[in-house]
């Protein structure tokens, strides 16, 4: 039951569509479809552009652009003179003002709020983001009894939510690995996990992260070899299968690098384990894969 309730929440997210509203506006002879962020006498327009995120201010009926364009390595943050020509007189600093939309919201209801008493911050400052893709790799099973330390070859889904303002460090990851049999290790397994992963590392380009196994549901087959003292003695192989569901609390590394609007991604998968006990050999279970941003 608990394996299938697993099922019926990745179902939902996959199938739960954008709820956030949409409008066309013309800038500087350009038509943009852009999203609401806040909406008041300064409203907060954004969207994501080639993997890009741009922001764009209306005030009345104009619609301007917020930049923070490069030159020789500098950002000259155009977007906090911009702002502070808008919002003159209103007393809000500007000087550390990110470029962000957690910052920009942040700074647009703070505006809001100081010249109309009765404006109220509707939109929950959330930006739900979604990533899918898939990997393959190769495992030692560590946490069977490899007794030859042979390795398998690995192949799986991810599908990674996450939010982008107020828990960007943070996603939740639910994943689909098939380990194949070798030839020195009759043992293939299909599992269903939920993860968890802290971004230590996380910028416009690349993140790096710790990832939790936190449940797993898990149907494996096995093939067992013994010996029955005849003479001669026979040798019998028998294949046993079953489905565990358990949490096993491992930890891992991994990495993603944007390419695109994608990333490359790298895993160092299940490096020590709370409530599962390793074989004694040394864990190998290194995936590379793809992901889509959705």
């Amino acid at each position: 039951m608990k394996s299938c309730a697993t099922i019926f929440i990745l179902f939902f997210l996959i199938s739960t569509p954008s709820l956030i509203a949409q409008q066309n506006y013309n800038v500087d002879g350009q038509t943009y479809t852009l999203k609401t962020e806040v909406e008041g006498p300064l409203t907060l327009l954004w969207n994501t552009f080639d993997g890009n995120y741009r922001y764009f201010l209306k005030q009345n009926v104009e619609v301007v652009e917020l930049k923070n364009t490069k030159v020789d390595g500098n950002y000259q943050e155009e977007y906090k003179v911009v702002l502070a020509e808008k919002t003159k007189g209103s007393g809000i600093d500007t000087e550390s003002l990110k470029f962000n939309l957690s910052s920009l919201h942040n700074y647009f209801v703070e505006y809001n709020q100081k010249i109309d008493p009765n404006f109220t911050d509707e939109k929950t400052n959330t930006n739900i983001q979604l990533r899918l893709g898939g990997f393959a790799g190769v495992l030692n099973s560590v946490f069977t009894n490899n007794i030859n330390d042979a390795l398998h070859p690995v192949v799986g889904v991810d599908f990674e939510i996450f939010e982008e303002v107020k828990l960007k460090r943070h996603a939740l990851v639910f994943r689909f690995k098939q380990t194949f049999e070798s030839s020195d290790h009759k043992y293939s397994a299909s599992q269903l996990s939920l993860n968890y992963r802290f971004k230590f590392v996380k910028t416009s380009k690349f993140d790096a992260f710790v990832n939790c196994k936190l449940a797993s549901f898990t149907y494996s087959t096995k093939e067992i070899t013994y010996v029955i003292e005849t003479n001669p003695p026979m040798i019998i192989n028998e294949t046993n299968s079953g489905s565990d569901f358990n949490a096993p609390i491992t930890f891992g590394i991994g990495a993603d690098y944007k390419v695109g609007k994608n990333y490359i991604t790298f895993n160092y998968n299940d490096i020590v384990g709370l409530n599962v006990e390793n074989n004694g050999n040394f864990p190998i279970d290194f995936t590379v894969g793809y992901k889509f941003s959705l």
